[in-house]
């Protein structure tokens, strides 16, 4: 919800899994959130990162490592990956 300033006022924003957009639920204790941080061409930290969180169910099944995989080469931040 936001208010007439258009800050949003809600205290709690649900959260949904990157890899399955399933709902995050306050009761999913295995879910994580990780912040990838984004690096310029020297390899330092410019300060910016992006967000991707993963559902205890993805991790339970042992799918993150492809799961996180796949969603940072589709946000263009692990370029080095080569296909096979």
């Amino acid at each position: 919800m936001e208010n007439d300033v258009g800050e949003i006022v809600d205290l709690y924003i649900p959260r949904k899994c990157s890899a399955t957009n399933r709902p995050l639920t306050a009761k999913d204790h295995a879910s994580v959130q990780i912040n990838i941080g984004k690096v310029n061409s020297d390899g330092l930290y410019t300060g910016e990162f992006e967000t991707v969180a993963i559902s205890g169910f993805v991790r339970g099944k042992g799918l993150a490592d492809d799961a996180l995989n796949r969603i940072v080469e589709s946000k263009g931040l692990l370029n080095d990956i080569k296909k096979k």
